[in-house]
């Protein structure tokens, strides 16, 4: 077997990047690496519904009683928070030192509206989709709350169930995930190619001269971004499980790459449950339970980005944030990311709910979006290896507070990622 094929999946995953960026820099976007990238996309979508499905009714189900379950649900809900809202403060911070938006001309022929984006009405709205009239319809229509929620609803009842029906429901829905987990591996032995195709296309359809307009902004974003996914989650990890975050992160080195060079959490979602599962020992009940919800509701590199990018276009048109309305604009991002969908680009979708919380909706500022959106898709890159990340931490510190071991896990990784 060729060397490069017995190296562990990472180091194949991060050799990928750096070829498909290389050809794509020679030789540009070329069409049949398209149609692989795409392939290669479409089977992990195809996987996604049936494993959120599987995985959070089986995990649910499992689960021995009501108090577990809350239990489980207030652990990862908080951390959500806590993640999110640190996530919001250093960009905030380092957008209001570093003051990308001063001194720029506001550009002409990139107006973009909020009507020319689908956003949710409100926050209220976000709720709703809480609670789906049609689970077969939020399937189809890939509402992954909708789905969460009634996944999350049968498998409490299955759980509550007494007899040979809950027995039978269980073993039926344990089987189903492991097929649909057998399904992953498959489609993730696949990976090193479609990163390949994937980074090649993005690197080959990406212009350079919009980037120099906004290069302090893209530079206060990456900054932040790199503060918060390399000292701030690593350090919470470190306090709260004692353990060697570099154990971790090696670990889930793969779903990281994946969420680079796809820009989408639930894309990624297979390639992270499968990781944090047999790389950084999260069990099953932890992993099934957290990792399809954090991909929808836990948004550390969207808030961050909704709030730094809201200071940027308030700096730019010379308006001055007071201290409250930069408490709202941290309050609105928090409440915006979590309604973010895990798709690309989502949170500059959301940014709009921010900038009208603070009443910044005239034509100028749309403008400023508009060039945001130009170099967007580096740092929609970005934010989703940062959302991920903060996933598996919040898995792997709500598997260490339930008695699981991590040292393990860890320790056989480690040793296994060497080629």
């Amino acid at each position: 077997m060729p060397r490069v094929l017995r190296l562990a999946l990472h180091w194949q995953v991060l050799i990928a990047m750096v070829l498909g960026a290389v050809f794509a820099s020679f030789f540009g976007s070329v069409g049949p690496l398209n149609q692989v990238a795409e392939v290669f996309l479409r089977l992990l979508r195809m996987i996604i519904v049936p494993l959120i499905f599987t995985s959070i009714v089986s995990g649910v189900a499992g689960i021995a009683d009501g108090k577990s379950l809350g239990r489980l649900g207030v652990k990862t809900l908080s951390f959500y928070v806590l993640s999110s809202f640190l996530a919001i403060v250093a960009g905030l911070v380092l957008t209001n030192i570093i003051r990308p938006g001063d001194g720029l001309e506001t550009p002409s022929g990139v107006e973009v509206t909020p009507d020319s984006l689908e956003t949710p009405g409100s926050v209220a709205d976000i709720v709703m989709r809480l609670i789906p009239t049609n689970p077969v319809q939020a399937a189809s229509e890939f509402d992954i709350l909708g789905l969460i929620f009634f996944s999350i609803f049968l498998g409490a009842v299955i759980a509550a169930m007494e007899g040979s029906a809950s027995e039978t429901l269980r073993t039926f829905f344990d089987a189903a995930f492991e097929a649909m987990m057998r399904m992953t591996q498959v489609i993730i032995k696949l990976l090193p190619i479609g990163v390949f195709a994937l980074i090649a296309r993005a690197v080959g359809e990406m212009g350079f001269d919009v980037f120099e307009q906004v290069g302090k902004y893209m530079v206060t974003i990456a900054i932040g971004l790199t503060f918060h996914a390399f000292v701030t989650l690593p350090l919470v990890y470190f306090v709260l499980t004692r353990r060697n975050p570099i154990h971790h992160y090696r670990a889930i080195s793969p779903a990281m790459a994946m969420a680079f060079s796809t820009s989408s959490s639930a894309a990624t979602l297979p390639v992270t449950m499968t990781s944090v599962q047999e790389n950084a020992g999260v069990s099953k009940k932890v992993s099934t339970f957290v990792l399809p919800m954090g991909a929808t509701v836990n948004m550390d590199g969207t808030a961050l980005y909704e709030c730094a990018g809201v200071l940027f276009i308030a700096q730019a048109l010379s308006v001055g944030l007071d201290f409250q309305q930069q408490v709202v604009v941290v309050l609105t991002a928090l409440l915006a990311s979590v309604g973010a969908a895990a798709v690309p680009s989502a949170g500059l979708v959301m940014i709009f709910i921010v900038l009208e919380a603070i009443g910044l909706t005239n034509p100028a500022a749309y403008a400023l979006v508009g060039l945001m959106l130009a170099v967007d898709r580096p740092l929609d890159m970005y934010r989703t290896v940062v959302n991920i990340t903060s996933d598996t931490i919040c898995a792997a510190v709500v598997a260490h507070s339930e008695g699981e071991d991590l040292g393990a896990a860890a320790q056989q990784s480690k040793a296994e990622s060497g080629p």
